[in-house]
């Protein structure tokens, strides 16, 4: 320096301040990059171990010889969430209960294959809308899809393992169920699955299923999408009524997926004992995805 004084060096040497917008900046910009390395991670901050002990009123000198660090409690407890998180398709007392209404409502229709298209397509229409609102209230819902889109960034690489196995065998038994359940309404109907498509049932549950999901996530973010409506008559529907996405979602994928199928014959032997088939109808449940259900009539 011109005056002889020496520069700064080492702790002496200081750098610019930051402003708080830099310093904003920087933070964020750090975070974003140790997200985006990481992803977002299973998050249980919001419950204390010490209200937990308190609401299971047990001994604390039982609990921290069962845990005795906090941490391990937590570990056992996403292990938990991941069994207990098991979905169940929605109440299926209130579908059956829909379906025979539809089915009464709309008995003298069943004699055309147009009245049975219209009939499907009304019971898809309300049904999935009743499905949508079923599951975006709920919170094991809820927790199930945070599992799935968080539980890969867990540190502990044989709980992540255990975690990824507990879901697999959950999803592949709720694909199970709404796989048989599409069967089951598909053959009371007289429908079946395209052969040219080459697929199965679980195939339809699978796209079914993904489409509800993503309109969950969505819809909690933007709740207008649980109450969206539009005013239409698609898919060769017999009335212009209000459809909601879901519906629109699930008759789209009905309606790629089925086709009549030729080798019913809809006498009216057939058409009569449909009532007495849906009034035995029983959808499968989340304890026995293939127990024994009412199948089509003359089947």
């Amino acid at each position: 320096m011109r005056d002889g004084t020496p520069a700064p060096t080492g702790l002496g040497r200081r750098s610019r301040r930051l402003s708080e917008e830099e310093t904003e900046r920087r933070m964020l910009d750090a975070a974003l990059a140790m997200v985006n390395r990481t992803g977002l991670t299973v998050s249980l901050d919001h419950l204390s171990f010490e209200d937990v002990i308190r609401e299971a009123g047990v001994a604390r000198s039982a609990v921290y010889r069962r845990w005795p660090y906090k941490d391990l409690f937590f570990t056992d407890l996403v292990a938990e969430l991941a069994r207990a998180a098991i979905p169940s398709p929605a109440d299926n007392a209130a579908i059956l209960a829909l379906i025979r209404k539809i089915v009464a409502d709309h008995a003298d229709r069943l004699a055309t294959a147009e009245g049975r298209h219209g009939v499907v397509l009304e019971l898809f229409r309300q049904a999935a809308l009743h499905d949508f609102q079923t599951l975006h209230g709920s919170a094991q819902w809820r927790t199930y899809l945070a599992l799935h889109a968080t539980f890969d960034s867990l540190a502990d690489g044989q709980l992540r393992d255990q975690i990824r196995r507990t879901l697999a065998e959950s999803e592949h038994g709720f694909i199970t169920r709404v796989a048989a359940a599409w069967r089951q309404v598909a053959e009371l109907f007289g429908y079946r699955l395209r052969p040219e498509l080459a697929v199965g049932y679980d195939t339809i549950a699978t796209l079914a299923s993904a489409t509800a999901r993503g309109l969950i996530l969505m819809a909690l973010s933007t709740p207008d999408l649980a109450t969206h409506q539009t005013t239409a008559k698609p898919f060769g529907a017999a009335e212009t009524r209000d459809w909601s996405l879901p519906a629109l979602g699930l008759a789209s994928i009905a309606s790629a997926f089925l086709e009549p199928d030729p080798t019913v014959s809809w006498t009216d032997d057939r058409i009569g004992a449909i009532r007495h088939s849906i009034d035995d109808l029983q959808l499968p449940g989340p304890a026995d995805p293939t127990a024994p259900t009412a199948g089509p009539p003359g089947s």
